[in-house]
């Protein structure tokens, strides 16, 4: 057999792990010792490494690799996007496959990415973008091809709900615990990505693109993070009977003039401790998957780190080389990806959901039934209405409604705020 030479782009945690796997005396499956790594691309070629490596290996040029016609597969680990996007879509061009972690290239720019590799007979693979070591994007392309996906929730970045976790296990501080997270790698030196929800909106555009076969517009995904969540809201959350975490939710609406309307957001959310999602600690991740006729699956493990993420990028590249041999280079069309229908995503005002609601308010009479008197009036049904915690002349009101429209539970919040009897709304959460 033929072996599959690589280049790789990036040498950080992710490419060096990638190069332990693929260098390791360890027992594995044959099939690994016919990858070969021809060279990789470094940003600075006289940094100290604690991996022994030949230096000849390495070149500051990642451009060296993608016109070396000796080399069958381009595995960019870089990060970043402009760079990294002219780097996948020139080994594309020049007929060479490319497997990738780069979640926010393959977010804002799949459309493109997928078209050449299509045009070009090659292939593009992105396991380790979605949720570190878990098989998420594989199900979704060969597995599960034979159900018609409803629905995926899931949590699926590992920095927030590392710090979710910690906030409601230990009842630490927000920005204590970021730091901490910081600390031990599992958030960037600029934490914004992760915990305002940019990173989880990425994924769930890659896997709605996956799993429901049109094109989705990333700059169309309302997004929340869990920056303004706080102990009240996790102390709260704990007494009526559920967890906080981030949750991002794709779902069908309805088709319209032959498009397929999505419902997908990205939120803080309650999560009722009975639901399987609501189990899922520290920095892992997990995918609910409601499909017909399967019925509920669920995908569960650690979404981040060197090991997982190598796995992953590892695994796409044994599949394309199985692929070239087994095919004997032509395509296989389930290793692939195609869009093969028109998708949009509904307005955000237009999305049904259940909502979480903290007021602080003057401690006076009648104040709960003026709330409940907006909601009525804008068809906003009430689950349950109760005050908490309250002290001198202030109280806290928490609401949670039942599945309402998000236009009528706006409007509804906007003339709440403006009672004179409340203070401030405190936090709004979605309810699942």
């Amino acid at each position: 057999m033929r072996k599959c030479k690589i280049g790789i782009v990036g040498f950080g945690t992710v490419g060096s792990g990638i190069y332990k796997i693929l260098t390791s005396e360890l027992d594995s499956h044959p099939i690994l010792k016919e990858i070969e790594i021809s060279k990789i691309a470094v940003k600075d070629l006289n940094k100290k490494r604690d991996i022994e490596l030949d230096n000849n290996l390495l070149t500051d040029d990642p451009f060296k690799l993608i016109n070396d016609p000796s080399i069958d597969v381009i595995v960019e680990v870089m990060g970043g996007v402009d760079l990294a996007k002219d780097i996948i879509l020139q080994s594309l061009k020049l007929g060479k496959s490319v497997v990738t972690a780069n979640k926010a290239v393959i977010a804002r720019y799949g459309e493109e990415i997928y078209r050449t590799a299509s045009k070009e007979g090659v292939y593009i693979l992105s396991e380790a973008a979605v949720c570190g070591g878990i098989p998420i994007i594989e199900p979704l392309k060969r597995s599960l091809k034979s159900n018609s996906i409803k629905k995926m929730v899931g949590i699926i970045n590992g920095t927030t709900n590392f710090i979710l976790s910690k906030m409601t296990n230990e009842k630490a501080d927000y920005k204590e615990t970021l730091k901490l997270a910081q600390s031990l790698g599992y958030a960037e030196f600029d934490p914004t990505a992760d915990v305002e929800g940019h990173d989880t909106a990425d994924k769930i555009s890659i896997l709605s693109e996956l799993a429901f076969g049109g094109k989705i517009k990333r700059e169309d995904i309302h997004s929340e993070g869990i920056s303004k969540i706080n102990l009240k809201d996790i102390e709260y959350a704990n007494k009526l009977g559920f967890e906080i975490k981030l949750l991002a939710l794709s779902e069908r609406d309805q088709i319209n003039n032959d498009s397929l309307a999505l419902n997908i957001w990205v939120g803080p959310s309650l999560i009722p401790k009975s639901h399987p999602l609501a189990t899922v600690k520290g920095v892992n991740n997990a995918l609910l998957i409601e499909a017909d006729p399967l019925g509920e699956i669920m995908l569960y493990g650690p979404g981040a780190g060197s090991g997982p993420t190598a796995a992953s990028v590892v695994s796409d590249i044994l599949n394309l080389h199985a692929a070239s041999v087994k095919n004997n280079n032509s395509i296989d069309p389930l290793l692939s990806f195609y869009f093969w229908r028109n998708c949009h995503i509904i307005e955000s005002s237009q999305i049904n959901k259940k909502n979480y609601l903290r007021i602080i308010c003057l401690d006076s009479p009648g104040v709960i039934g003026k709330i409940g008197d907006i909601f009525g009036k804008n068809n906003v049904s009430i689950e349950s209405i109760v005050q908490l915690d309250a002290s001198e002349d202030k109280a806290e009101i928490v609401v949670i409604t039942h599945e309402v429209n998000n236009g009528d539970f706006e409007r509804s919040k906007d003339e709440i705020n403006s009672l004179n009897e409340v203070k401030i709304i405190a936090s709004q959460l979605s309810c699942i």
